[in-house]
This record gives structure tokens, sequence and C-alpha cells, in this order.
């Protein structure tokens, strides 16, 4: 009868291989696992990335301004100087064109000195009458070859503006292209981290019904602030006016606004031209300082280290603003976000 043999028992060796392959399969399955359904970010975490984002893009689109405001009068001076130029060539072809008739002149009388023709006449009257209309030949041709200079050296002069013109206009230019290309980058990344939530959690996050006292506010009645003077009175008046207006970047209405685009507009009905970023708005008019409880309405409202955002005091505590992309004018509380000065245009 065959004798039973008992099983081979795998080596201690084996057995460490084989446990060392399955955890080693167990963690490319949980890797795989993770790279497939990647967690979704939360509500929350999206609002707070979105708010970043939304920030650096009125960022960017602030620079996007002043660099279009800075290449637009670069543009006209270049031109203006480019025609400057023209005129400047014109006028010292006509001068050269003097010159040469008179060297021709010269030629043609074979190179000999005027004055020593006039010794050789015969005729006293005639050496008289020559003799005048010599010397204001020369005296002519001498004023022609200064006007001649002159205007040589106010040409090179006009080219050499107008080349260093056209050249900050490249560079404003590059900066302007800049700018657009970070704030539609900005806004494509919202816009992705917007698009892994619902539809309503989205327009809460945009328009500020999410809780964010600071961007939520209820259409305001104009009757119910205290009275502005002045022009400041038509521009909160017209500020006030554009509720419910959608924000667009790089826009001064009349349909759509952004942040100093909303003030530009406002005062332009009052008859008084605002520069265009919150930047250049920071510096005009009368300096109220930072504490709103000594704003008046009309006042703008300058916002954050960089000066990045602008709204106008409307009285009782609030501004009136175009808030960001996705939102619209609207009304806010003055200190909700941080004041970096206060304007009386």
């Amino acid at each position: 009868m065959a004798a039973h043999r008992r099983p081979k028992q795998p080596s201690r060796a084996r057995v460490s291989v084989l446990t060392g392959a399955a955890a080693t399969a167990v963690a490319l399955t949980a890797q795989v696992s993770a790279h497939a359904a990647p967690a979704q970010p939360g509500k929350d975490e999206v609002k707070a990335q979105v708010d970043k984002l939304l920030e650096e893009q009125e960022q960017a689109a602030e620079r996007y301004n002043g660099a279009k405001e800075r290449a637009d009068q670069l543009r006209k001076q270049a031109d203006q100087l480019q025609d400057q130029v023209a005129r400047g060539q014109g006028q010292l072809t006509e001068l050269a064109a003097g010159l040469a008739a008179v060297a021709a002149d010269e030629y043609r009388q074979g190179g000999v000195d005027p004055s020593m023709q006039l010794m050789l006449s015969a005729d006293p009257d005639e050496y008289l009458a020559r003799a005048s209309g010599f010397e204001q030949a020369v005296s002519t041709q001498a004023d022609t070859l200064k006007a001649l200079k002159d205007q040589q050296r106010r040409l090179d002069q006009q080219k050499q503006e107008a080349a260093a013109v056209l050249a900050e206009l490249d560079a404003s230019t590059q900066t302007l292209n800049g700018a657009k290309d970070e704030v539609q980058h900005k806004l494509q990344e919202a816009q992705r981290l917007l698009s892994s939530l619902s539809v309503a959690d989205r327009t809460a996050i945009l328009r500020g019904t999410d809780g964010s006292a600071s961007r939520s506010s209820a259409r305001i009645d104009p009757s119910t602030l205290p009275p502005a003077s002045g022009y400041a009175a038509t521009a909160v008046r017209t500020a006030l006016d554009q509720q419910g207006d959608p924000y667009k970047w790089a826009t001064t209405g009349p349909d759509t606004f952004d942040c100093s685009g909303l003030m530009v507009f406002a005062y332009a009905k009052a008859g008084v031209s605002l520069p265009r970023t919150s930047q250049e708005q920071a510096t005009v008019g009368t300096n109220v300082g930072t504490d709103w409880h000594n704003a008046q309405p009309g006042d703008l409202v300058i916002y954050h280290g960089d000066r990045s955002h602008v709204g106008m005091y409307i009285g009782n505590g609030l501004v009136v603003h175009a808030p960001r992309a996705g939102d619209v004018v609207k009304t806010m509380q003055v200190d909700a976000i941080q004041i970096s000065t206060i304007r009386r245009v």
C-alpha cells in the first residue's frame, strides 16, 4: 500500500513573496481607483477657490483697463507724431529744392563768383541794380540754408519721439494681451470648478446668496437714502439705476460694467471725467481717509491693498458696485471689504 505523503508546505520565502505581491496588488488597485474617481471638492472648497480666482481676475482686468487706456493714448500720440514727420519731410524737401535751384543757377553761370561778374560789368547802372539783387539773393540763400538745417533737426527729433512712442506702444500692447490672457484663464478655471456643482449652488456662490453678507443685498430704493449734493447726486442716482445690470470686465456701460467702469459711467452722466482704473481713481479729488463714517454720498471707496476694486458710497453704510464675473451691479456694506482709501470727487 502506497505511503501517504503530507502535502508539501510552501516555504517561508514563498509565503513572503506571495504576501508582498498581494499587498502590491492591493496598493496598485487603490491607486488606480483613486485616479479613476478623484474626490470631488465640496461646495465650501469650490467657493474658496472661486473667490480667490475671481479676485485675481478682477486684478488682471484692472491691469488690462490701464494698459488699454495707455495704449489708446500712445496710439493717438504716435499718429500725431507721424503726421508731423510727414509734414516736416515735405517742408524739408521744399527747402532743399530751393537750394538746389540756387546751385543750378550758379552752375549755369559757369561757376564764376557773382561778385566777380558784377565788377566786370561795363554799365554802372546795371552794376548797382545787380549788386542789390545779389545781396538779396545771398541773404535769401543763407536764410534758406539755416531754415533747412533747423528743419532737419526738428525732423530728426520728431522721428526719435515717434520711434520711442511706437516702442512703448508695443510694450503696452504686450502687457494688454498678457492681462487679457490672464483674465480669460482665471475665468475658465473658475468655470471649471463651478461646473462640479449644481446650478443652484453655482448661482449662490456667484451672486452671493450663499450666506455671504458682504456681497448679498436687496435692491435699494434711492428715496430711502440721504440726499447727495451737486454732481454727486447725479452720479449716485445713475449708479443705482444700473442695479441688476451684469458685471462684464473691461466695460463701461451702458448695459454691462466692471467696477471702475461703473464709476466712469455714473460720473460721466454728471459731466465729470474719471480715469479708467480703480488704481487711478484712488488718486482723484480729495482724500477722505479710510474711516467710512466720514464718507458722503458720491465718494469713491477703493478696496484691497492693491486698490483693485472700487464702489460708490450712497449713504446708510452702503456702497453700490459691480462686484465680479457672474454677478450684477448691486449694493453691499461699505466695510465688507478692506478699505484702502476714500476719495471725494
